[in-house]
């Protein structure tokens, strides 16, 4: 099977006049269809067609709204096969993983259909004699959302359903890796009812992703990806004058306590790890085990690790997919020989794995490091694939002070059995999502999401209550209606009030 994947600009196909790439399946190697990539003039026709439709959006009730967003989230829901399957296809992770973030992802649109409650403002009567005073919020225009790799459906509902609802046109980069998922989500807008032009897809590299940093008519620029590339975006786009929030890398730390559950802690962590192939940004690269804790986790995370199966992502069987390219899978390997050769101890190896059937295909196994400096960059870099890292500290506060000294600060979590403990690792740790005994503490859909440091720049967390601030401006309004014989004298003097 083969297929080409176009722009969707108008709410229609669209080939561009751009150059093409190959889309690959990560599992076999193989090229299975062709993606049209766009330039400036691809972006400034979509910007263009989704500023038309946006003006006429904004004029539309709230309650039309939200039953389109209704019909939306119920078509999702009949075509979630044909979104797993295109995701696992591309990106090449298992089936249920691939609905599951599809299925967070609805927690996000399921948010928005609430809007009419989001967008109430403040009222305040007689503030003064005679004088109310009152807040809207009103939408931004056209907003672009660059989303990664990763999860090709998750992020982008992270965005659109709530920049649509607040009455924006929204205009979608996809990761060029695994691109399919975001024209069926376009296809299904356009079949819940929504206008053509309000949800838009462009795809494309370094290009695209510069013209939409930089084009006069968008107001916004949402992005997740790497830390160098959130950097880019946010200072681009920030130049251009846009508002922008640009969620970058991670390197995020669990820490196992002496008083922890230690299988329960190393189930969890493995499933943090290794899940998706280590390819998510709140994934648990590394593992912080104080005192006693650290031989009997090194026992029950090899035991975790060594259990996994490891295949194609369409097959019921497998634990772990594949990475997404084999450069990815080179990095892992490299990083892993770099840290033995430091003087590491590599406990789980995976370095060698070869799927039988599958032998072109982007596999690395599971692989659990200890034993290793601090400063070193197996440590201190984003893995982002199958590997974790197991650092040992005598004690709480130096398990606190090595998370924070990351550069990142995304997610973290802490396994134990003591509430003293839990409660001032929430309080002291320099991170933005924690979880307690919990591995991945991905805030749900009605809770922004986003990190601190290097792993995010600009002022809003994504999805939730900070997206509606995020894609809508606030108007002050202050009202009097006197009557029509009503006089009164004018004042140069500064308003008080009286």
């Amino acid at each position: 099977m083969s297929y080409e994947i176009t722009h969707w600009i108008g709410g229609r196909e669209s080939a561009g006049t751009g150059s093409t790439q190959p889309i690959l399946n990560p599992a076999t190697g193989e090229e299975v269809g062709t993606l049209h990539l766009g330039d400036a003039a691809t972006v400034d026709e979509a910007v263009r067609a989704g500023a038309a439709a946006q003006r006429d959006w904004a004029r539309v009730s709230l309650a039309k709204r939200t039953q389109i967003l209704y019909r939306m989230r119920q078509l999702m829901l009949e075509h979630t096969d044909e979104i797993a399957a295109a995701i696992t296809r591309e990106h090449g992770k298992t089936l249920g993983d691939a609905k599951g973030e599809i299925a967070r992802g609805l927690e996000t649109l399921e948010f928005a259909t609430s809007i009419t409650q989001d967008l109430k403002g403040g009222f305040s009567e007689n503030v003064s004699s005679g004088v109310d005073a009152h807040t809207m919020r009103q939408p931004l225009g056209v907003v672009a959302g660059i989303t990664p790799f990763n999860f090709p459906a998750m992020v982008p509902f992270w965005m659109h359903p709530i920049a649509i609802a607040t009455g924006n046109a929204f205009l979608l980069k996809p990761s060029e890796r695994d691109p399919s998922a975001s024209n069926i989500v376009a296809r299904l807008y356009q079949e819940a009812g929504l206008p053509d032009g309000v949800f838009q897809v462009v795809h494309g590299g370094k290009e695209t992703v510069d013209a939409l940093c930089t084009h006069d008519g968008i107001a916004a620029v949402s992005f997740v990806g790497s830390t160098p590339i959130a950097k880019h975006v946010h200072a681009t786009a920030t130049a251009a004058g846009k508002r922008v929030q640009a969620l970058g890398g991670a390197n995020n730390h669990a820490v196992v306590m002496p008083d922890a559950n230690i299988a329960f802690a190393a189930g969890q962590i493995a499933s943090g790890a290794f899940g998706s192939a280590g390819e998510r940004c709140m994934a648990v690269p590394v593992a912080v085990t104080v005192g006693d804790a650290h031989e009997p986790f090194l026992e029950a995370i090899r035991a975790e690790a060594e259990k996994l199966v490891v295949g194609p992502g369409d097959s019921p069987e497998t634990d772990m997919p594949p990475v997404i390219t084999a450069e990815a899978r080179d990095r892992v390997i490299r990083m892993t020989d770099e840290a033995e050769q430091a003087g590491a101890t590599v406990l789980v190896d995976g370095r060698s794995l070869v799927v039988e059937g599958y032998e072109n295909g982007n596999f690395v196994g599971p692989t659990v490091i200890t034993d290793l400096d601090r400063t070193h960059p197996t440590y201190t870099d984003e893995v982002f694939g199958p590997l974790l890292v197991v650092m040992h500290v005598p004690n709480f506060d130096e398990a606190l002070e090595l998370v924070n000294s990351s550069p990142f600060g995304n997610g973290t979590a802490i396994f134990t059995g003591s509430g003293h403990y839990a409660r001032r690792y929430q309080e002291e740790v320099q991170v933005g999502m924690i979880g307690v005994n919990v591995p991945i503490p991905t805030p749900v859909g009605y809770y922004s999401f986003g990190g601190w440091k290097d792993s995010l720049f600009g002022e809003h967390h994504a999805h939730g209550p900070e997206a509606v601030g995020f894609y809508t401006k606030q108007k002050a309004i202050t009202t009097r209606w006197p009557h029509q014989d009503e006089h009164l004298e004018s004042s140069m003097s500064f308003p008080t009030h009286d």
